[in-house]
């Protein structure tokens, strides 16, 4: 399960004394990029697109369900995954441009509540999914979401895993296991930051960092895929996130950068 977006920004010159306008021809980059760059990515997209003759139509979804179908010959030109494993595989498979994997982002673990719950998160952070009042907690499936996997070692980090498992309701990936706790199907969520420090989730809830030590490094890695069609403005695309315009952007959804 996956949601696909498309941002297009159209290039136009008049020629002096009013003489009809011009549309420059147009290239098109297919991303597929993990569910925690959802609100990232729209802002980034928006800016690279703004001032080159290329357009980005991205579909969101689990890092492990793209790499499934990557392998299985999915038309994909750039892969952004939420883990470095996937892009590691690509890259051995042969899958991959030259120049191999990169690392753009380092992802990070929070609790989220929705604003008027009583889970005192701030003071308990992961203790406070414990308290019987607590029913049922929303992470991305470990089977194939990488931030699903941190969700796990951080409650094993915890001495929590017995005691919340029962409570576990796996989201397709971690965009849908928020949602379960903002529309109530779940009383929390351990989610990406990047997600919840967006403009449009940040005020309708509270949240947590989950201590960094608690989890797994979460190494975002992406790569150009081997059958681009236009390998040329996927490699602008790829430069693109990793340029400083680029770093800002995710360093403001809270993602942490990777040095350079």
């Amino acid at each position: 399960m996956f949601f696909t977006a498309v941002v297009a920004a159209a290039i136009a010159g008049a020629a002096c004394g009013g003489a009809r306008q011009t549309t420059a021809a147009r290239a098109t980059v297919r991303v597929a990029a993990a569910s925690d760059l959802n609100a990232a990515m729209a802002d980034v997209i928006a800016r690279f697109s703004a001032s080159r003759p290329i357009d980005v139509s991205v579909s969101y979804g689990s890092s492990g369900t793209f790499y499934a179908q990557l392998l299985n010959g999915a038309p994909f030109d750039v892969f952004l995954s939420a883990d470095a494993e996937y892009p590691r595989q690509l890259t051995a498979r042969g899958l991959a441009q030259p120049g191999g994997d990169f690392v753009y982002a380092i992802g990070r673990l929070v609790v989220w509540v929705a604003r008027e719950s009583s889970i005192d998160v701030a003071h308990e952070g992961l203790q406070a999914l414990a308290a019987p009042s607590v029913a049922h907690v929303a992470i991305a499936n470990p089977e194939h979401a990488p931030y699903g996997r941190a969700a796990v070692a951080a409650l094993r980090w915890a001495r929590l895993d017995e005691r919340v498992r029962p409570k576990l309701v796996f989201g397709e990936n971690v965009a849908q296991a928020l949602q379960f706790a903002e529309t109530g199907a779940a009383d929390a969520a351990i989610v990406a930051r990047a997600l919840v420090a967006a403009p449009a989730v940040k005020d309708r809830g509270r949240w947590v960092d989950v201590p960094a030590e608690a989890y797994p490094r979460i190494e975002q890695r992406g790569v150009v895929l081997e059958r681009a069609a236009d390998p040329q403005a996927a490699r602008a695309f790829r430069d693109f996130v990793l340029s400083g315009d680029g770093r800002a952007i995710l360093e403001q959804y809270g993602f942490v950068l990777p040095e350079r």
